[in-house]
């Protein structure tokens, strides 16, 4: 459960909220695409070696290798700004936030090929996996951190000076102050 923090305005409640609608329509769009059944003649065997289908894929010349890696590159990389920005945090280590992210999007791609497992015609590559979370690891790289350090700038313009708050110069937001806080005289034991 999310404990809702004074400086959790209306426009991060929103963003909060955009980051889980567009996070399911995505996953929605991923299992549509991954986990539908396909009419084919044949299926290849499923590859549980890794980097085997990678090397097939190169053999097969630059640009279907580019097509074929790019397509599981990109296929989860949303996920590497989708899953931070439904959790709204903007206060947070880029490390942990990182390793939260890729962990998730491993997680999530490792489910879609364990489901695929019962699909007709969809074929368990262990490549698909790790150039998923190789996706969403660059995508978390290339957007999030500089997206949460301008929306930090973006949330200490527009909140004020937050320090200024707990000093007691001015109220937050238009607040009335509520005076000092009630103190309890001691009272002595009885003999």
């Amino acid at each position: 459960m999310h404990v809702r923090h004074s400086s959790d305005g209306p426009a991060v409640i929103r963003f909060r909220a955009a980051g889980v609608f567009l996070l399911l329509v995505h996953l929605l769009l991923v299992g549509w695409l991954t986990l539908r059944p396909l009419d084919v003649p044949w299926v290849t065997a499923a590859n549980l070696q890794p980097f085997a289908g990678i090397r097939a894929d190169l053999a097969l010349g630059p640009a279907e290798a580019v097509r074929r890696i790019g397509e599981d590159l990109l296929l989860l990389a949303p996920l590497g700004v989708l899953l931070p920005m439904a959790g709204g945090r903007l206060l947070v280590s880029p490390w942990a936030s990182l390793a939260r992210t890729v962990a998730a999007g491993s997680l999530i791609s490792m489910a879609i090929e364990l489901a695929q497992t019962g699909v007709p015609g969809q074929v368990v590559d262990v490549d698909s996996l790790l150039l998923n979370t190789t996706g969403v690891a660059l995508a978390h790289l290339l957007v999030v951190p500089l997206s949460r350090s301008r929306l930090r700038r973006g949330n200490r313009a527009g909140a004020g000076d937050l320090s200024r708050i707990g000093s007691g110069l001015r109220p937050y937001r238009g607040e009335a102050s509520q005076g000092s806080t009630p103190t309890i005289t001691r009272v002595g034991i009885a003999p």
